[in-house]
């Protein structure tokens, strides 16, 4: 047994025991790292450089585009190199790092996820009040809210989790390092631990749900006294893509951080932790741009320049 003073780094879980599968690990996680990058890089490029998408739905929508490739990014690479390289340690100071980002990116974009459903409910309940509500300024005071409030979250929860005495070994039962994983490892009675993880996501998680699900409960009594088919289609539109990546995001992180610890099962935690912190991330781009027709002609423009541009610069290359 040994103590966190002891510790100078910790054990991740591998994904597979064997070369080849830790290889072909490897390989799936590149794909989708760079489906992530591609997509959410592609959604980045399109909103910053097409005027017409300077709007505040494109606007929160460039920041969790943002907030996705860090996510991502915090957590992939170490794990295809830990693939890669056929280990699973990971520094002490890299550990504290990884749980201070993920915790970071999470809350700030259920924080960002919080703020866009509060967008589409002011656009579809409140449409003459959209440009007074959601004018430039207040977005970008919502926003800076949003990841202000993913610092503060992290630091009070990486603070906490690090500060407490871990004696139970060093092997994190997770491909990254996670809180729920870290307090297993620590001396403190469980039971207390858990208290102290509900508390702050009930005040602040469950707050968040609420509002959500009170702007969607708005949101479809309006859609409800829509007299045009044209109308009802426009909002489903404008609400399905967030709505289907808000549910995604809730239903897995509600269920690996409010479940109890004494009945983890480390192959199933392994998978919710694939869903919730690489799937939607990935998936994100292609939920918003396959129904939003002015996000896939900003795309297309995108991507005939790229295409053209390295025409050229293989002609140029060429001769």
């Amino acid at each position: 047994m040994s103590n966190s003073s002891s510790i100078t780094e910790f054990l991740l879980l591998p994904f597979a025991d064997t070369r080849e599968l830790q290889l072909l690990n490897f390989t799936l996680f590149l794909g989708i790292y760079l489906a992530a990058l591609l997509g959410n890089g592609l959604i980045l490029t399109a909103i910053a450089c097409d005027h017409r998408l300077h709007t505040p739905m494109y606007f929160f929508l460039l920041n969790l585009a943002l907030l996705d490739l860090g996510c991502i990014s915090t957590t992939l690479p170490k794990a295809m190199a830990n693939s890669l390289w056929n280990t699973r340690a990971i520094s002490y100071a890299g550990c504290v790092a990884q749980v201070f980002l993920i915790v970071f990116f999470f809350s700030a974009e259920y924080a960002l996820l919080t703020i866009m459903s509060y967008d589409r409910y002011i656009a579809i309940c409140k449409p003459l009040h959209y440009g007074t509500l959601l004018g430039s300024r207040a977005c970008a005071q919502m926003a800076a809210a949003a990841w202000a409030s993913g610092v503060l979250y992290a630091l009070l929860h990486t603070t906490n989790t690090f500060s407490l005495p871990l004696c139970g070994g060093n092997a994190v039962d997770q491909f990254f390092c996670e809180i729920p994983q870290i307090l297993k490892l620590s001396c403190s009675q469980s039971s207390l631990r858990e208290v102290w993880v509900l508390v702050g996501n009930i005040f602040i998680d469950f707050g968040c749900f609420v509002f959500i699900v009170l702007s969607y409960v708005q949101i479809i009594r309006t859609v409800m006294r829509m007299p045009s088919e044209q109308g009802w289609h426009k909002a489903f539109s404008m609400c399905l893509p967030h709505l289907a990546v808000v549910s995604l995001f809730i239903s897995t992180v509600m269920f690996i951080y409010l479940k109890p610890l004494s009945n983890s099962s480390p192959s199933l935690d392994l998978v919710v932790a694939v869903l919730y912190s690489v799937v939607p991330p990935a998936v994100n781009p292609f939920i918003y741009s396959m129904r939003n027709q002015e996000l896939k002609v900003a795309l297309n423009k995108v991507i005939s320049l790229t295409f053209s541009t390295a025409g050229k610069l293989l002609t140029c290359l060429h001769k």
